[in-house]
């Protein structure tokens, strides 16, 4: 019996390795507007016809649980695009963030996406990369960690499982806050903390060539060493930016132009 996509269809030859790698995240669908949503939905098909590979950072949603037999209602033309994408031969890695860690079997095996529950060492675009979503690293969120711990912990799962779907996601919704999230001092702290994070980890491992985080909100690329990179790919709360790998060139960062999203256009952030 010939191999096939979860879809059910042959798998198409992967373009991953003559294409560029493009790389976004924290797009917290749910806490977003529509707008937004449809603008990712659009950055997804342009980054189709052009990239070999997709990578997401983690806090693709504001809220995801998968229970036993209930996946949570919306993001269908997303969840659909993603889909496609896999089916056409682009794979596609979503890192778990704190807000979308409890991803399973239906991103898996219904949509084919890889998913990622912790941070991983990937070869992308040529390149040695760190991959993390970025939630627990870094100095401070010391309160975060322990909270974590336990909201991660097979117990508090199972139990959660047995809380009606609906006021799973009132509760969730209630403690994201992720409406409030802007440029305060302790936003501006946390992608400090981050990029110090990531600066000491491209310094005491030689083998990497880029640490990616995502989770601040604040898109930065910062060339620590010579053809070493720290990267933060921002959001699409605020910023809707995004990561370009290519061989033999410097990465990109580059911001999605909301103005020109139906000509699909993008343009280089604004400098710091």
């Amino acid at each position: 019996m010939s191999e096939s996509s979860p879809s059910g269809k042959p798998p198409a030859p992967s373009r991953a390795k003559a294409l560029p790698v493009y790389l976004s995240g924290d797009v917290h669908l749910g806490a977003v507007s529509r707008d937004r949503e449809r603008a990712f939905l659009r950055w997804l098909e342009h980054a189709g016809q052009r990239a070999g590979e997709i990578v997401l950072t983690g806090d693709l949603f504001d809220f995801w649980f998968e229970y036993r037999s209930v996946i949570p209602r919306g993001h269908t033309r997303v969840l659909g695009a993603l889909a496609s994408l896999i089916d056409a031969g682009i794979p596609v890695t979503l890192t778990g963030g704190n807000h979308d860690w409890w991803g399973g079997s239906y991103l898996e095996e219904e949509l084919g996406v890889k998913f990622l529950r912790g941070p991983a060492v990937l070869r992308l675009a040529g390149r040695r990369v760190f991959l993390a979503h970025g939630d627990g690293l870094g100095r401070g969120d010391r309160g975060y960690r322990a909270l974590r711990f336990m909201l991660r912990s097979p117990a508090v799962c199972w139990l959660f499982r047995w809380v009606h779907p609906d006021l799973g996601m009132r509760l969730a919704r209630h403690v994201s806050r992720t409406e409030q999230r802007g440029p305060t001092g302790g936003e501006n702290e946390r992608a400090v903390a981050l990029a110090e994070w990531g600066t000491r980890k491209l310094r005491s491992d030689p083998s990497l060539d880029l640490v990616v985080l995502g989770h601040a909100h604040e898109p930065t690329l910062s060339e620590v060493e010579r053809g070493r990179w720290y990267v933060n790919a921002g959001d699409w709360v605020a910023h809707r930016t995004y990561l370009v790998l290519e061989e033999g060139t410097a990465p990109r960062l580059v911001e999605w132009e909301l103005s020109a999203d139906q000509a699909g256009t993008a343009s280089a952030p604004p400098s710091p």
